[in-house]
């Protein structure tokens, strides 16, 4: 009997039932392996992942990768019931070789059986099907976008999202797909609400008098006034919600849609490299905003509008010419070294501290107040500023102490119990308190049907909550296999430990640019070859 790890994908719940595509997907492995003697042991099934991206980077496929070098995988092969949905472009050429050299063969259809690593026809079959994946994943962002552009012209249609502040979803009536129709989808149309929509054309009225982004918001913020934010704590909890913001307001101000146009493909999605110097590492999807010129403007008025269309014009002028000129764009990326970027957060509103650059030397900086209004509720210092070398000697007396001969077994006993943490506890800790989290979320949206909510607004957050849910139980699973991996035993701990600690006196004498690459990679002193493999196997 062979014994095989079942490997399959769907890319959204919204196009297709994962099961049933599971389901397909496994009977049609199980007709292809079992007259061989093959049973199905292990299933690694991927839900709501891009088949563009890597396979390193979708949550069940990274797993199977992991199970490879494991002794005890438990199976010999691996199936693949539909090679379409597996593989995307090149990706076969760059996976393959890893089960060539592990010894596990990989079996498709599509050839009948297991794939031969010496046989050219093979390999031009499998690079033929990622060719056809991609090609379909083309032509049908390609008919979505322009079926799209179609309805939002022609027939003014809300394509969905979030309404903008100042309106709410109405429902007008069933969907013209009789189809859908069936199935109970209806068709929505933006409506003013009567909360915020006041607060919108006051917006529009105060800035055309003269008064700016800033003062606004603090004007608003002082009455009481609910910040887009604060108004819809359902779906911002990420933010406080406590002020308003300037950049709310000057977003307010050039939204289109409030002249009572339906107004589309303001942004578009962009796939760049991930890395530039490893194109294997796939591509991640980043918005762009579009030139005005690009927009798409429907025929007709499509909702009612909250301000008339020479109002939003007059604005849009006045904007422009407050503009201080052309400026051409700093790159974000600098040369100077800034040892803690991207690790320090401001302990009053939460928000990432920015690097600053003052007399020669790093700083780091929170400039909330002169972003948000001032809150009752809530206050903020203009600006707060921390020089990197006044807190620096702390984490590098605590990197010395931590390594002191006294103290190694502590910290040898302490890593033991960081792996198993990092690895296991927490992953699995963060991965629960998700799943947790989707489940109390899940729980309200079914109370706020069953209290009469829009049905098609409450599908679509239980759609969105359902897949996190899924990630998140890939993500556990993931976390269970990648502590076996990683356990190490004491003594090769401390041998590492030994190590890194006699280059802690190194830290003071280091060149700040490396020092600052070496803080990234492993968290602590510069990084020998041996160190950064150290580094990885510790999680330091």
């Amino acid at each position: 009997m062979i014994r095989f790890a079942f490997y399959g994908r769907v890319s959204t719940e919204d196009q297709q039932d994962p099961e049933s595509s599971k389901q397909w997907q496994l009977h049609r492995s199980r007709q292809l392996i079992e007259p061989a003697g093959g049973t199905v042991v292990a299933e690694f099934f991927d839900v709501a992942q891009s088949r563009s991206l890597p396979w390193k980077r979708r949550p069940e496929a990274s797993a199977l990768l992991a199970a490879l070098a494991q002794r005890a995988r438990g199976f010999e092969a691996v199936v693949i019931g539909e090679p379409q949905r597996a593989f995307y472009g090149n990706q076969f050429g760059l996976t393959f070789p890893v089960f060539t050299h592990y010894g596990v063969a990989v079996w498709v259809p599509e050839v009948g059986g297991a794939i031969d690593p010496g046989s050219e026809a093979h390999d031009l079959v499998m690079m033929l099907f990622g060719g056809m994946s991609k090609g379909e994943r083309s032509r049908i962002k390609t008919r979505v976008r322009t079926a799209m552009s179609a309805q939002a012209e022609m027939q003014g249609r809300f394509l969905g999202g979030r309404p903008p502040y100042g309106y709410r979803l109405g429902d007008i009536g069933p969907h013209p797909n009789p189809e859908k129709a069936s199935d109970g989808k209806r068709l929505h149309q933006l409506k003013p609400d009567p909360v915020t929509a006041p607060v919108v054309r006051r917006i529009f009225d105060e800035y055309l008098a003269g008064v700016g982004y800033l003062a606004i918001a603090e004007q608003l913020t002082a009455e009481g006034v609910p910040s887009p934010s604060g108004y819809d704590r359902e779906r911002n909890p990420h933010r406080h919600g406590w002020a308003w913001g300037k950049s709310a307001v000057r977003a307010i101000l050039m939204n289109p849609r409030y002249t009572g146009y339906q107004v589309w493909a303001k942004q578009r999605r962009e796939e760049v490299l991930v890395d530039v110097e490893d194109v294997g590492a796939g591509h991640r999807t980043v918005m762009r905003w579009n030139g005005e010129s690009e927009w798409i403007w429907s025929a007709e008025p499509a909702h009612e509008p909250l301000i008339e269309r020479e109002v939003f014009d007059a604005v849009q002028v006045k904007m422009q010419a407050a503009k201080r000129g052309p400026q051409e764009r700093r790159p974000k990326r600098t040369d100077r070294p800034y040892l803690l970027r991207g690790r320090l957060r401001c302990r009053l509103c939460g928000k990432r501290l920015q690097g600053s650059w003052h007399h020669d030397e790093p700083y780091y900086r929170c400039l909330y107040a002169a972003q948000y209004a001032t809150a009752s509720e809530f206050r903020h210092p203009k600006a707060v500023y921390l020089r990197e070398r006044d807190l620096l000697p702390h984490i590098d007396d605590w990197l010395g102490t931590i390594f002191d001969p006294e103290n190694i077994d502590a910290t040898c006993d302490a890593l033991v119990e960081a792996i198993d943490t990092d690895a296991s506890i927490a992953a699995r800790a963060e991965a629960q308190a998700a799943i947790r989290e989707c489940d109390r979320k899940l729980e309200r949206y079914r109370v706020a049907l069953d209290g009469g909510t829009d049905p098609k607004v409450v599908g679509q957050w239980i759609a969105e909550v359902t897949r996190e849910r899924r990630e998140a139980e890939a993500m556990l699973r993931a976390a269970s296999a990648d502590a076996d991996a990683v356990r190490m035993t004491k003594a090769q701990i401390r041998e590492a430990v030994e190590e890194i600690g006699g280059l802690v006196g190194l830290v003071g004498v280091t060149h700040p640019k490396l020092r600052t690459r070496s803080t990234r990679r492993s968290g602590s002193a510069p990084c020998t070859t041996r160190t950064r493999r150290w580094s990885r196997r510790l999680r330091i």
